[in-house]
């Protein structure tokens, strides 16, 4: 059976056609690994953190010097207060560890009072590197989605277990995974200097790294997978294009490709993909609401990132304060891009879709609040601002990839 664009999980790849997420990361991880560190990786929702974190795991333990444990914190996402989120914490290293049959794993709890939130974690993360032959390396993924007094306890713990370890056994090396940098945590739950003290943390990461979005070759390369596998061609307009709308985004890119290969040529190795097939599968998976656009709509009802989207649509970007918190959030997110010298939508995929959604609340708010005459005129006249000006930075992206894709070849 072929591999298929995968677009829910991790990637496999035995199963699914796939970029090396360890290239678009870089070799530093390696080295901070040895450094002993502590580190972050941040990247935009199903941008491949996961595939990345089951592969660096693969190889750590493959090479031999350190044990290596990949976990997942979701399972706490609920959980604010330390006293349940704790406890769930430690539960889901405990299954980890049994799941990778890391050695000593049943000694992971022992003699632990789990209902001690406030040292369970650290002192049963000690008590099994002490009894390891090997230093641990441990990535968290989903840690961004902790919350509360869980979060402060759970990064106080590792801190703790941080400053000590030249005289108590902790763990060698730690990444903590999620959409955003860590620095983001505190500001979004708007935790006092009070909660925190005066070690706080927060201050507990030595580097923070990003998995960048595929270039435009490793594009080209993932679609040539499809090729050499099932004879399928790829126009180099429809590349290119692809390219255009998505800036690399990697579930867009895996999404609209299999829209088209799947349902709109009926997985028929004889039909080339054309240019012209791009725009309706891009429209067909707008439509469709899947959970990716789903979760993007969700961060639009956050009045934080409305406060950063909102200029960047009309152009009024001289109201941004670029190193703000709230500005790094949303970039974090994945929602903005500032890397060309200026600042738009991430890719004009989510340009449309944000514009759509923006122009409906507004509409809404419209409709359910009593506004005077000239605060009716002062909010249609933003929203056709709006409309307007992305609808222009639109267009001369078509039309830009138009000029681009005339004379493409087909691979």
């Amino acid at each position: 059976m072929n591999r298929i664009f995968n677009i829910a999980g991790p990637c496999n790849p035995k199963k699914h056609y796939m970029i090396d997420a360890l290239r678009r990361l870089g070799k530093d991880i390696f080295q901070l690994i040895d450094l002993e560190q502590y580190f972050v990786i941040h990247a935009a929702r199903q941008s491949g953190k996961t595939t990345l974190l089951l592969e660096l795991t693969r190889i750590v333990n493959k090479e031999g010097k350190y044990h290596a444990l990949y976990c997942s914190l979701e399972n706490a996402q609920a959980a604010a207060d330390a006293a349940e989120g704790i406890p769930t914490i430690i539960n889901s290293i405990q299954n980890a560890l049994e799941g990778y049959d890391l050695p000593n794993a049943r000694l992971f709890q022992k003699d632990i009072n789990i209902n001690d939130h406030l040292n369970s974690l650290q002192m049963a993360l000690t008590n099994y590197c002490r009894s390891l032959d090997k230093p641990l390396v441990l990535f968290f993924d989903e840690a961004d989605c902790l919350s509360g007094q869980t979060l402060i306890s759970f990064l106080r713990q590792l801190r703790n277990g941080y400053v000590n370890r030249e005289n108590i056994p902790f763990i060698h090396s730690l990444a903590l995974v999620g959409m955003r940098n860590i620095r983001d945590y505190r500001d979004e739950y708007r935790l006092p200097e009070k909660t925190l003290g005066s070690a706080s943390p927060f201050n507990i990461t030595a580097a923070s790294m990003t998995l960048q979005n595929f270039s435009q070759k490793e594009v080209e390369d993932l679609y040539y997978q499809h090729t050499v596998e099932t004879g399928q061609k790829f126009n180099l307009d429809a590349i290119d294009l692809v390219w255009m709308q998505t800036q690399g985004q990697p579930w867009l890119v895996n999404a609209i490709a299999r829209e088209i290969v799947m349902n709109m040529t009926d997985d028929d190795p004889k039909r080339t993909i054309t240019a012209d097939m791009v725009s309706p599968a891009i429209q067909t998976l707008i439509l469709r609401r899947d959970t990716h656009f789903d979760s993007l709509l969700a961060r639009l009802r956050e009045e934080r990132v409305r406060s950063i989207i909102e200029p960047v649509l009309t152009g009024d970007i001289g109201e941004l304060i670029i190193d703000s918190d709230d500005y790094s959030y949303v970039k974090d997110l994945g929602l903005i891009r500032d890397d060309l010298g200026k600042i738009e939508p991430a890719n004009p995929i989510y340009g449309d879709i944000i514009v759509r959604a923006l122009n409906k609340t507004t509409q809404k708010e419209m409709e359910s609040v009593m506004l005077s005459p000239s605060e009716i005129k002062d909010k249609a006249r933003k929203l056709e601002v709006q409309n307007l000006k992305f609808r222009t930075f639109l267009k001369n992206r078509a039309d830009d990839d138009e000029l681009d894709a005339q004379s493409a070849p087909i691979i």
